[in-house]
């Protein structure tokens, strides 16, 4: 089985942030033909500038774009942050979707989910998502939906996901996403171009 290439981004920046642990938990628990590697410099990229989005932009929003363009797909951990997604992460995509034309975005393959401590399970930061890769035209994996909700009950001391229903689902949503991904390679003239 061809291998796909998978660019996982949290949504934090906190050390012991469980959208992270999340990410370790799919590079664990990854179905077969699925390869998932940590992006690990969010913090490092700075605010959004048209006047620093030149042909030589910051090194950091550089490395970023070519992160993304190089993998397959991408699978996002948010959390949820006053009903929407964070800022450091809006930011990065807002880079990341520069130019509109030739962006590391377009029709990307997508699959997000998200772990909070209440019971909605990051359901609105999801949503605001889906809205952003609306405009960059990303081909986002509608179903299975991974919203987990009181995360805390979810992993153990060590930030290890325990719980086997999380961990199914997700493993069922990377497999959509490989499908979706190695389904768009082999039938290149179902994409259509915007």
């Amino acid at each position: 089985m061809t291998e796909v290439n998978i660019l996982a981004i949290s949504g934090s920046l906190r050390t012991g942030s469980t959208n992270t642990a999340l990410l370790r938990a799919a590079q664990k628990h990854a179905p077969s033909g699925v390869s998932i590697s940590l992006y690990e410099n969010l913090g490092a990229i700075p605010l959004y500038n048209g006047d620093l989005d030149t042909d030589s932009p910051p090194t950091a929003v550089e490395e970023l774009r070519a992160a993304i363009a190089e993998a397959d797909g991408l699978l996002i951990a948010t959390p949820e942050y006053n009903y929407s997604i964070p800022g450091v992460l809006k930011n990065a995509l807002d880079w990341a979707s520069r130019p509109a034309q030739s962006s590391a975005l377009l029709h990307k393959h997508v699959a997000i989910l998200g772990a909070a401590p209440g019971n909605f399970g990051t359901v609105r930061a999801q949503l605001a998502l889906r809205q952003v890769f609306l405009w960059t035209q990303s081909k986002v994996v509608v179903r299975p939906e991974v919203l987990v909700f009181n995360c805390a009950q979810r992993f153990d001391e060590a930030d290890n996901l325990t719980d086997e229903t999380t961990i199914e689902l997700m493993r069922e949503q990377l497999t959509v996403l490989r499908d979706q991904i190695l389904g768009s390679v082999s039938s290149p003239h179902t994409s259509h171009s915007g």
